[in-house]
C-alpha cells in the first residue's frame, strides 16, 4: 500500500509542472498586453516611456524562457506575484477568499452524498416503478440543465418572486442554499444514476444469491451487501466531483455575489489580472489532482486488487 501512494505521489509534481508551463504560455500569447493591462488599472497613461518601464518591472522584456524560469522559482517559494489591482500578494488574497468557496464546496458534497445514496437506493429497489420513473426523470433533467441557468431561476423563484431566501451575499445560512443548490444539482443527479446502475448489477450477483440462500434479512443483503458495494464506484466519482463543484462554484459565485476566490479569479480575468490567473488556475489544479490523489487511495484500500495490479506493472 505504501509503494501505491508513493507511485501516485509521485505524478503530482509533472502535472503541475506542466500545467504551469501551459497555463503561463497562454496566457502570454492571448491577446492584449499585461503591460498596457497594468498600466490601465494603475491609473496611469499608457505612454511609450511607461510602456517600457512596465514590461521591464514586469519582467516582460525578458525571453519567454526566462519569464517562466523566474516565476516558477518564486512561486516554488509561495511568491506568485502581486495584483495588478490591489497591489497586495496574489497568494494571500487568494487564501483570503479560498475558504468561502471551501464551505460551498464541502456544503454541496455533503448534499450531494446524503440525497443521491437513498435516491439510488430506492430508484433500484422500485425498479420501472413510479418512484424509478420519477428519480430517473428528475435524474435526467439535473443533468441537462446548465448551472448558470439554474441559478438565475432559483434566485428569480426564491429570491425575487417568494422572498424565502436572500437573493445575494455572505451571512447566515440561508444566504448559502440558492449557491449549494445551484453546484450540486448536477453531481447529485449523476450520482444518483451511478448508485441505481451499480446496485441493480450487483442485486444479480452470485455473492447476493448466497446471502439470500443463508436466509439473511433483506434489509441485511440490501444494506450490507448490495448496497455497500455499490458505494465504491462512487469514490471514484467524488474526485470528479470535485472539479465539478470547482467550477459550478466559478459561476455560483458569480450569480448571487459571494465573495468566494470563483468570484475573485472571474474579475481577475475582466481585468487581465494575469498574476491572479496563473495562481487561481495552478491552486485549483493543485485541489484536483489531490483529490483525485486521495480518492485513488481510499479506493485502493477498499479493493485491495487495485494496488496489487499496480505493483505487478
Amino acid at each position: 500500500m505504501f509503494r501505491y501512494i508513493l507511485k501516485r505521489m509521485a505524478l503530482l509534481p509533472p502535472i503541475l509542472l506542466a500545467v504551469s508551463l501551459v497555463v503561463f504560455g497562454i496566457l502570454r500569447l492571448g491577446q492584449g498586453d499585461p503591460a498596457m493591462a497594468y498600466l490601465r488599472l494603475s491609473n496611469i497613461p499608457p505612454t511609450d516611456q511607461a510602456l517600457a518601464v512596465a514590461r521591464e518591472e514586469l519582467g516582460l522584456d525578458k525571453p519567454f524562457a526566462v519569464q517562466y524560469v523566474r516565476w516558477l522559482g518564486d512561486a516554488v517559494q509561495g511568491d506568485f506575484g502581486r495584483s495588478y489591482v490591489t497591489k497586495n500578494p496574489v497568494l494571500d488574497e487568494i487564501f483570503y477568499y479560498l475558504p468561502n468557496t471551501l464551505t460551498l464546496a464541502a456544503a454541496s458534497l455533503v448534499l450531494t452524498l446524503l440525497i443521491s445514496a437513498p435516491l439510488g437506493m430506492v430508484s433500484a429497489l422500485k425498479k420501472d416503478k413510479l418512484p424509478d420513473h420519477l428519480t430517473r426523470g428528475l435524474s435526467f433533467f439535473g443533468v441537462s440543465m446548465p448551472n448558470f441557468w439554474l441559478g438565475f431561476i432559483l434566485a428569480w423563484l426564491f429570491a425575487v418572486k417568494l422572498g424565502w431566501l436572500p437573493p445575494m451575499g455572505k451571512g447566515g445560512l440561508g444566504h448559502m442554499v440558492l449557491p449549494v443548490v445551484t453546484m450540486s444539482l448536477m453531481s447529485l443527479c449523476i450520482n444518483t444514476r451511478l448508485i441505481r446502475a451499480n446496485m441493480l448489477d450487483n442485486m444479480h450477483s452470485r455473492y447476493v444469491l448466497y446471502a439470500r440462500a443463508r436466509g439473511l434479512p433483506e434489509s441485511v443483503v440490501v444494506g450490507r451487501h448490495v448496497m455497500a458495494n455499490s458505494l465504491i464506484p462512487v469514490i471514484t466519482a467524488i474526485g470528479m466531483h470535485v472539479g465539478e463543484l470547482f467550477g459550478g462554484a466559478v459561476i455560483a459565485e458569480t450569480i448571487f455575489a459571494w465573495p468566494g476566490v470563483g468570484r475573485y479569479a472571474v474579475s481577475a480575468i475582466y481585468n487581465r489580472d494575469y498574476p491572479v490567473m496563473q495562481c487561481f488556475i495552478l491552486i485549483m489544479t493543485t485541489i484536483f489532482v489531490t483529490m483525485n490523489l486521495v480518492v485513488d487511495i481510499c479506493y485502493a484500500w477498499l479493493d485491495p486488487r487495485i494496488r496489487f495490479e499496480g505493483d505487478s506493472r
